[in-house]
């Protein structure tokens, strides 16, 4: 993939690289990188191309196109210096990651344990953190707790304000681990925690995950009215509503309105899950099962 584009006349100041992220719209992200590539190019910033490379690469690979994440990470790759430090390590973390959503999670484990190490000998935290942070996500569980705990005092003691932003994902991802685990009490914790550390952000469509997450784990817990509220509550969240989370707040009353017997009111809630998630890419991949099951359940027998 060649990304030589024409000069064009621009700014002397290049935005910082992460402004290009809309975590929600991949393809947007995709457009927005292409662009500072070429404000990057057009002021002849090679390690601001290189680093922003790493971030369309990983914008493309959140769209499944794989082998197109990988040709511009090679490409990129092929680009780096010596004196650019930060852009190894975010290649690093963008080889990790697209081996991970490859399939390869064991494989990725290398590019993360090096972006951990050189972050941590240049004093780059944000990307440290990051680094620790998808060790908690690739290793097996027992050594996922131990990186996740390791990531959350990382973040918490960082003196970069930026750092500290990874707490809600931490907190997140180490609750997910306990309940995978069944320990759902100490989840249900952590969510509580997250909750917290998201509004007090003033994110609050990641706020409302942490709820959805918080109610799925209650009703892990038998405290399915409880769980059943919370996610009903959620039904007309600005940020929810028309999308896949949205499917997945619906799919959630669906579990609960049939552990409390009520099987019909149930359908309706399977069938907005399965039009809100039934295309989904990822889900296709990983949860085909599931998504049969969602469909199954939608209509009354």
């Amino acid at each position: 993939m060649s990304l030589t584009i024409g000069a064009t006349t621009m700014p002397d100041k290049l935005p910082a690289i992460d402004s290009g992220w809309n975590f929600q719209d991949p393809a947007e992200s995709e457009a927005n990188f292409l662009d500072l590539i070429e404000r990057g190019q057009a002021l002849g910033d090679s390690a601001y191309v290189v680093e922003t490379m790493t971030q369309l690469a990983r914008s493309i690979g959140m769209q499944r196109r794989f082998d197109e994440a990988h040709s511009v990470l090679s490409e990129a790759e092929s680009m780096l210096t010596e004196d650019m430090q930060l852009a190894r390590v975010r290649l690093l973390l963008e080889w990790g990651r697209a081996i991970n959503s490859g399939g390869d999670s064991a494989g990725s484990i290398e590019h993360f344990e090096e972006a951990l190490s050189i972050s941590r000998s240049v004093d780059l935290e944000y990307l440290a953190v990051d680094a620790a942070h998808m060790l908690g996500i690739v290793e097996q569980p027992d050594n996922a707790i131990r990186w996740n705990e390791t990531a959350i005092e990382m973040a918490e003691a960082a003196a970069d304000e930026r750092a500290r932003t990874w707490l809600g994902p931490l907190y997140n991802n180490l609750a997910w681990t306990y309940n995978d685990l069944g320990k759902h009490e100490d989840a249900l914790a952590l969510f509580e925690k997250d909750i917290l550390f998201r509004e007090s952000q003033g994110r609050e469509f990641q706020a409302s995950i942490a709820l959805w997450s918080k109610a799925k784990t209650l009703r892990f817990l038998g405290r399915v009215p409880a769980a059943l509220e919370i996610q009903q509550s959620l039904i007309d969240h600005p940020g929810r509503k028309g999308k896949a989370a949205e499917g997945y707040t619906h799919e959630e009353i669906g579990e609960c309105l049939l552990l409390l017997g009520r099987r019909e009111e149930a359908a309706p809630h399977f069938a907005i899950a399965h039009t809100r998630l039934g295309n989904d890419p990822w889900l296709k991949a990983n949860e085909s099962e599931r998504l049969s099951r969602i469909e199954r359940l939608s209509s009354v027998e």
